[in-house]
């Protein structure tokens, strides 16, 4: 399983009786956390992939807000210690342009410098960087791909997400198709360079999930829409599903995607089912258990459909 940093800290702020909203928890509570998070995972037989997300890093205008994040860094290396893994998700800076750079050196370099760190670390720290389909620069496979490369570093690769790649060359939730012009010829295009171009070695772990089909399609006045936020954030953070929920309105072209991961690089480590959704913030007590299920179900229909046995 994936760690989410912001998940961390509220189970930190849940064991401090003095704690509330506004706390935010000290670099020694959040490691005791992990200490626990790992003793749960243990009990249950949980192996933990990584923890995400280290937002909003790589080619920041303000250079002393880079550096914040640096010492930041060190605490989070103090905290995938805690959690017996070894992988730092970053994902593809999506602040503004007037807070971002997308010059390509500035970018390497920032990434560059946290390669290095995590190499001198007693355990040493690998990075998976992951385009998001609204990053504001990084949003598709091939520019991660170059980043990683120039970054040069045996520690540093990718997280390759179906969403993201779909979400981007394939999909467009403002549309009325649900899809680009010329979907399909890009899609194939697409992985067949991603076939063809990437090093296996450097994919540290795959996201396989699906999206419902907006209908009608995302825009300014859809009840998704939030002020500020690209069209396809708000269309992952309210309504991504698990592959094959074809009943929730799934649609992209997932398994081919998968496929050309799978069978066309030969990748065979973790697999993460990950999933944003609106049904996440339902109070009622049965929603992880009733999520955890449809993810199992989603994966056996996944093993059986790609005979991963």
């Amino acid at each position: 399983m994936e760690i989410f940093y912001e998940d961390l800290e509220y189970f930190a702020k849940s064991l401090d009786p003095s704690a509330d909203q506004n706390t935010t928890p000290s670099p020694i509570q959040l490691v005791a956390a992990a200490k626990k998070v790992k003793t749960n995972c243990d009990q249950n037989g949980l192996r933990i992939i990584g923890l995400q997300p280290f937002l909003f890093y790589e080619g920041l205008r303000d250079r002393q807000q880079h550096a914040r994040l640096i010492e930041k860094l060190h605490v989070w290396f103090d905290i995938v210690d805690a959690l017996d893994t070894d992988i730092i998700q970053i994902p593809a800076n999506f602040l503004p342009e007037d807070q971002i750079t997308g010059d390509m050196d500035t970018i390497v370099a920032d990434m560059v410098e946290v390669a290095d760190l995590g190499l001198k670390h007693a355990r040493p720290i690998r990075f998976a960087y992951e385009n998001l389909c609204w990053s504001t620069y990084i949003d598709t496979w091939d520019a991660a791909w170059e980043v990683v490369q120039r970054v040069d570093r045996p520690n540093f690769g990718m997280c390759l997400d179906t969403f993201n790649i779909a979400g981007r060359v394939w999909a467009d939730p403002a549309a009325s198709t649900g899809m680009v012009e010329g979907a399909e010829a890009a899609l194939d295009a697409s992985l067949t360079k991603l076939v063809k171009t990437i090093d296996v070695a450097k994919v540290f772990y795959i996201q396989v999930v699906d999206a419902e089909r907006i209908d009608p399609p995302l825009d300014e006045k859809h009840p998704f829409h939030a002020e500020g936020q690209p069209i396809r954030m708000s269309w992952s953070r309210n309504a991504r599903c698990f592959i094959y929920e074809t009943d929730r309105n799934a649609y992209l072209p997932v398994e081919r995607v998968a496929r050309a991961i799978i069978e066309g690089l030969g990748y065979e480590g973790y697999v993460s089912m990950e999933l944003f959704s609106r049904t996440l913030t339902d109070t009622d007590p049965d929603v992880p258990a009733s999520h955890a299920q449809r993810g199992i179900e989603a994966w056996k229909k996944f093993v059986d459909a790609l005979d991963l046995k």
